[in-house]
């Protein structure tokens, strides 16, 4: 591969050898793919858009106006200019170029493997990834011309491996048909439901709902829930989707309410395609027991929420390019949830700096937008699934979400609601998981948490940087939530922060009709106004290298949910002006 004089490595784009990944053969160069090229933020309204982050920071829910769609396009996209000289060199290089917005500062592009390699100066290989999977990948950086140097940001769809690991964990219990789960068995009942709860110590959701005190008068009405929902590949694998028949079982008959609005949005790959999720498909990456799991719960604890599922591809291009459609599009979504994620520093690449930086951006986009992203923050302990060293989960880990930590949770009864005690869930001994969490080694600690106590990483040289998670929520596999399996027949318990995550992303929908006006990024108010006595403060255990305590801990944040105190908090939060609260932009 020869890379001419006047092309420039975009910065942040090299991607080392990986290790284990076995070199199968050049791509076809005759095979027509797709890359999204992703140009930087408008350098001319940067400033403002720096501004606009620390003025919504400053305020309470109430106070703050978020920008119309037309103002985040102009305000957060690319300059309509950077974005035509871009569309004119991809011309040029006989790219067809299929789809161009500059409010989500993309242009996508359709070619050759050979046009490809030859506009970026890359050799697209097919590999065989150390999991076993084929992959179209690169090795190096990506080139731009000398002219468009600075301007294109990051180049996304020439390497495709996965991207994402669902933050789901399953208890070594079998699943049980639900109309066997009936209330003459004696066992606890959901509240109104059809069928009882054959797992004594889990929880369906509205339950777990109400042990954290959830506004019972609220259900979320006329706010939209975006769920990410990744599945497919260019080879066309792994599955993942749901069954609308089987939620409706689900809500109708087993817990006698009424199913939601649902609605899907393709943005990548085959879109709803439920597989089995059986044992076998699970390692083969069948994402459709997340996927039914998420829709479970914000389904079942935000009825009247719209949910919109975003279907999109194990890559990074499908991260992003689903990011944008669901921050920027025309959907009016209010609450992202995101229950993927891998090590920030994966061993296996997942994330290039440059895509890192996209995905920042994007969240950047969405505070402005008044959208509160929730990210599950990884079901490996503080190890994140890495043979050595404390490492945290991305997109959790990024200083512009809501990161997501995990707790065992015993009530003492369900009727009344009470809790009995909540602990760090830390199962590892038992092989079913630990909440993820530690001290970021890409992001400095945010402004708003120079309040609480972030420790120094675990790993030399013991930086202080950005610490997750923010909150937590029960996610141990034994104490989980009851969903219902693809077939629409059994019942079974869930747990990881994947369970944790729509929890609170249900919660803020409720809140965000309590309220009357969207919490949007709510950290800033969170470690500012409710750091003590408005959320449950959990004390007790850990998740490997870090020790739960009072306040703010790299276990559990600042506690999990006291749905009625939170409400109550933000509906009195006055001001919290000052530069300590302004997000790091």
């Amino acid at each position: 591969m020869v890379v001419s004089a006047k092309m420039i490595a975009v910065s942040g784009s090299n991607r080392p050898p990986l290790a284990g990944a076995k070199l199968l053969r050049k791509t076809d160069p005759k095979r027509l793919i797709k890359v999204s090229i992703y140009i930087r933020r408008n350098p001319n309204t940067s400033s403002e858009a720096t501004s606009t982050i620390a003025t919504l920071n400053a305020q309470p829910p109430q106070s703050r106006r978020y920008l119309s769609k037309t103002e985040l396009a102009s305000m957060f996209g690319a300059d309509p200019k950077e974005v035509q000289a871009v569309e004119d060199w991809a011309k040029s290089c006989k790219l067809k170029v299929t789809d161009v917005d500059a409010g989500k500062r993309r242009v996508q592009v359709e070619g050759s493997v050979a046009a490809i390699n030859k506009a970026f100066g890359v050799q697209l290989n097919d590999y065989r990834h150390p999991e076993g999977y084929e992959y179209r990948g690169r090795e190096g950086q990506v080139h731009v011309p000398e002219s468009l140097y600075g301007i294109v940001e990051s180049v996304l769809g020439l390497d495709t491996r996965r991207v994402g690991r669902p933050r789901l964990r399953r208890p070594a219990v079998k699943p049980v048909d639900w109309e066997k789960a009936s209330p003459s068995s004696g066992r606890r009942h959901a509240a109104g439901a059809g069928a009882s709860n054959p797992w004594p110590g889990t929880f369906f959701p509205p339950q777990a709902a109400a042990l954290y005190n959830y506004p019972h008068n609220l259900t979320g009405s006329g706010q939209n829930v975006a769920i990410m929902s990744f599945n497919g590949a260019p080879d066309g694998n792994p599955h993942g989707g749901y069954s609308l028949a089987a939620l409706n079982t689900y809500f109708e008959k087993v817990l006698g309410g009424t199913t939601p609005q649902i609605t899907n949005v393709v943005v990548s790959g085959p879109g709803n395609d439920p597989g089995p999720d059986t044992s076998a498909s699970d390692r083969q990456g069948d994402s459709t027991g997340e996927v039914m799991l998420d829709a479970c719960v914000v389904g079942s604890v935000a009825p009247g929420a719209h949910i919109f599922m975003y279907f999109t591809e194990f890559t990074t291009q499908g991260w992003v390019d689903a990011l944008q459609e669901a921050i920027a599009g025309d959907n009016d979504i209010a609450v992202i949830s995101i229950s993927y994620g891998n090590p920030e520093d994966d061993p296996q690449g997942a994330w290039t700096a440059a895509g890192v930086q996209t995905v920042n951006e994007a969240f950047q986009a969405a505070i402005a937008a008044g959208i509160t992203i929730c990210c599950a923050s990884g079901d490996d302990g503080s190890s994140d699934g890495v043979a050595s060293g404390a490492h945290v989960d991305f997109p959790a880990s990024s200083p512009y979400v809501l990161g997501v930590g995990g707790t065992k949770l015993t009530a003492s009864s369900l009727s009344p609601p009470e809790i009995a005690s909540e602990v760090v869930w830390n199962e590892v001994a038992q092989g079913a998981g630990a909440g993820g969490g530690g001290i970021s080694a890409l992001f400095t600690k945010p402004a708003w948490q120079d309040g609480v106590k972030v420790p120094p990483s675990v790993n030399p040289p013991h930086q202080v940087g950005r610490g997750v998670p923010d909150v937590a929520a029960d996610a141990d596999p034994y104490s989980g939530v009851v969903v219902m399996h693809i077939n629409g027949k059994q019942l079974e318990p869930i747990g990881g922060t994947s369970a944790a995550t729509p929890l609170w992303a249900s919660l803020i929908a409720r809140l965000n009709q309590g309220l009357n006006a969207r919490c949007g990024f709510i950290n800033p108010t969170l470690y500012t106004k409710c750091e003590h006595g408005v959320l449950n403060d959990i004390t007790t255990g850990n998740n490997g290298a870090y020790a739960a305590g009072p306040g703010w801990d790299a276990c559990t944040g600042l506690g999990t949910p006291q749905g009625q105190n939170l409400l109550k908090a933000l509906s009195t939060a006055p001001s919290v002006a000052s530069r300590k609260v302004a997000a790091h932009v």
